[in-house]
């Protein structure tokens, strides 16, 4: 049986109901509907507000209106804790499910897949990402293996900057290349130290680098 969210009271789905296509959030003109994500109040103020997507909205005689929520963790509230691969907007899918008051949606919000929250051109405070999901009794997520860039070996975060190098294409934050961010936005082409020293021994086997006319380095850009 799934546990309540910390702060938020559970309640068991009552015979006689209905279903709902479709919920107003009370004191806004904001509808929402199934498969829709929401902002839900969390009882401590200081807290930010729950992420939960609608699986399931139903009233009962009485117009009160239920649903039942797939929530969303954040990094700091899974059994790993925050690392520092995860971006400020990132969100993990679990499977824990719960029945709410609808009086405690606050709002809506989108949950883009990484891929596309990565396009973004600009992100608003509505918007946030998943790329995993998770097991929230175990800990466990899936997938279990991301690619890693850099020397470092991380996965990608988005919010921080990236610069990719000409040669081997792979991204690098440029505190690992001996780089300032300032400096980093200020290149037009960059090259990494292992691809630099295979250009100089091509070089001295009478070997010359191709010219990379067409390629630009571009320094992935900061979310806030």
């Amino acid at each position: 049986m799934a546990k309540t969210r910390p702060g938020i009271s559970g309640t068991k789905p009552k015979q006689g109901k209905k279903d709902l296509d479709s919920y107003t959030i009370r004191g806004t003109n904001k509808v929402v509907r199934v498969g829709d994500c929401v902002l839900m109040r969390p009882s401590d103020s200081g807290k930010p507000p729950y992420v939960a997507r609608i699986e399931k909205m139903e009233a009962d005689s009485r117009n009160n209106v239920k649903v039942r929520v797939r929530w969303y963790y954040r990094p700091e509230e899974s059994l790993g804790g925050r690392r520092q691969f995860h971006g400020a907007k990132e969100l993990f899918l679990s499977d824990h499910y719960d029945v709410q008051s609808a009086h405690t949606i606050e709002g809506k919000c989108i949950v883009h897949s990484f891929k596309n929250y990565t396009k973004l051109e600009d992100v608003g405070a509505e918007d946030y990402y998943c790329r995993f999901e998770y097991k929230a009794a175990t800990g466990a997520f899936t997938p279990d293996r991301v690619a890693v860039y850099c020397k470092c070996e991380m996965p990608y975060n988005p919010d921080d900057l990236m610069v990719q190098c000409e040669g081997c294409k792979d991204w690098y934050h440029p505190a690992c290349v001996g780089m300032t961010i300032e400096e980093a936005k200020m290149l037009d082409h960059f090259v990494c130290s292992e691809c630099s020293e295979d250009d100089v021994k091509r070089s001295q086997n009478g070997f010359h680098p191709s010219p990379v006319s067409d390629i630009k380095v571009e320094a992935k850009r900061q979310k806030r």
